[in-house]
C-alpha cells in the first residue's frame, strides 16, 4: 500500500504541471488583461508598459509560467489587478465554496444511494419506472432552470427561504443552492447505483448468503450494497473537484461569494492571477480526490491489494 501511494503521489506531479501549463496557457491567449485595467478607454503606451512591467505580462509565457509555479511552491499565487493577493480571496472563498459542496455530497449520498438501492432491489415496478422518469427530468432541466424555479418559488413566492445567501453562507442557508448543485450527479448516483444493484443481485455471492438464511438487511448492506458501491464511490469522489469548479451558476443565482462567484469575476476582469490560482487549487483537489477514491477501493472491496 505504502509503495502504491508513493508511486500515485509521483505519478501526480507530471499531471500537475502539464494541467497547471495549459490552464496558464489558455488563460493567457483570452485576450489583453491590461485592457481591462484602463476600463472603457484605451490604456496609452505608457501606462500599458507601466501595468505590464508590474504584473511581469512584459515577459515571455514560459517565461512567465516558470516564475508563477516557483512563486507556487512558496505559497504565493499572485497578486490581483486590484492589489489584493490571491491567497486572500482563497481564504474567504473556499470556506463557503466547501460547505456548499458538503451539502451537496450529503444530498448525492443519502438520497441517491438509497433511491438507487430502492430501485435497484424493486426493478421493473411502479417505484422503479417512476424514479427513472423523475431522474431523466433533473438531468434534461438546465441547473440555471432549476435554480432560479426554486429560488423564485420558495424565496419569493412562499417566502421559506432567502432569495440571497448572506455573506456567512452557514450550512442552513446553503440547504437549497446545496440541492440545486447536486440535482444532476445526485439524479446520476441514483441510476448507477440502481444499476450496479440490479447486476449484483444477481451474483452466486448474493444466493448463498440469501440460501445460508441471512436476514435480508445483511444481505443488502453488508454483501450486495458494499460490491455495488465501487461505481458510485468513482462517480462521487471525482464529482468533488466538479462542484466545486462547477458551481458558478449556483453560486451566481444565490449570490454566494465562493470559488465559483471569483472565477466568474476574474474571467469577466481578464484577471489571470485570479483564474489561474484559483484553477491551480482545483486540479490539486481533483487529484487528491482520486487517489481517496482509489484507496476506498480496498476498504469496499477485500479482494482488491495494491502492490
Amino acid at each position: 500500500m505504502g509503495r502504491y501511494v508513493i508511486r500515485r503521489l509521483l505519478q501526480m506531479i507530471p499531471v500537475f504541471i502539464g494541467a497547471t501549463l495549459l490552464i496558464f496557457l489558455m488563460v493567457n491567449v483570452m485576450g489583453d488583461p491590461v485592457a481591462g485595467l484602463c476600463g472603457d478607454r484605451e490604456c496609452d503606451p505608457a501606462t500599458a508598459a507601466q501595468l505590464k512591467k508590474e504584473f511581469g505580462l512584459d515577459k515571455p509565457v514560459w517565461q512567465q509560467y516558470l516564475t508563477y509555479m516557483g512563486n507556487v511552491f512558496t505559497g504565493d499565487f499572485g497578486t490581483a489587478f486590484n492589489g489584493q493577493p490571491v491567497t486572500e480571496l482563497m481564504a474567504t472563498a473556499f470556506p463557503v465554496t466547501i460547505r456548499l459542496t458538503i451539502v451537496a455530497i450529503v444530498f448525492e449520498i443519502v438520497i441517491g444511494i438509497t433511491l438507487g438501492v430502492v430501485t435497484g432491489l424493486r426493478r421493473g415496478r411502479p417505484v422503479d419506472t417512476g424514479v427513472l422518469l423523475l431522474t431523466l427530468v433533473v438531468i434534461s432541466v438546465p441547473t440555471f432552470v432549476t435554480g432560479l424555479l426554486l429560488q423564485l418559488l420558495l424565496g419569493v413566492e412562499w417566502g421559506w427561504i432567502k432569495p440571497s445567501v448572506s455573506s456567512e453562507a452557514t450550512f442552513g442557508e446553503l440547504i437549497v443552492p446545496g440541492l440545486v448543485l447536486a440535482s444532476v450527479s445526485l439524479a446520476y448516483v441514483t441510476r448507477l447505483t440502481r444499476t450496479s444493484i440490479a447486476e449484483n443481485r444477481r451474483s452466486d455471492y448474493v444466493r448463498t448468503a440469501v440460501a445460508k438464511g441471512l436476514p435480508r438487511r445483511r444481505v443488502v448492506t453488508r454483501h450486495l450494497l458494499r460490491n455495488s458501491l465501487i461505481p458510485v464511490v468513482t462517480f462521487i469522489g471525482t464529482d468533488i473537484g466538479a462542484l466545486m469548479g462547477g458551481a458558478i451558476v449556483t453560486e451566481r443565482i444565490f449570490n454566494i461569494h465562493g470559488v465559483g462567484f471569483q472565477l466568474y469575476q476574474g474571467i469577466l476582469r481578464q484577471n489571470t492571477q485570479t483564474v489561474v490560482g484559483f484553477v491551480t487549487v482545483l486540479v490539486l483537489v481533483f487529484l487528491v480526490a482520486n487517489l481517496l477514491v482509489d484507496l476506498l477501493y480496498a476498504v469496499l472491496d477485500p479482494r482488491i491489494r495494491y502492490a
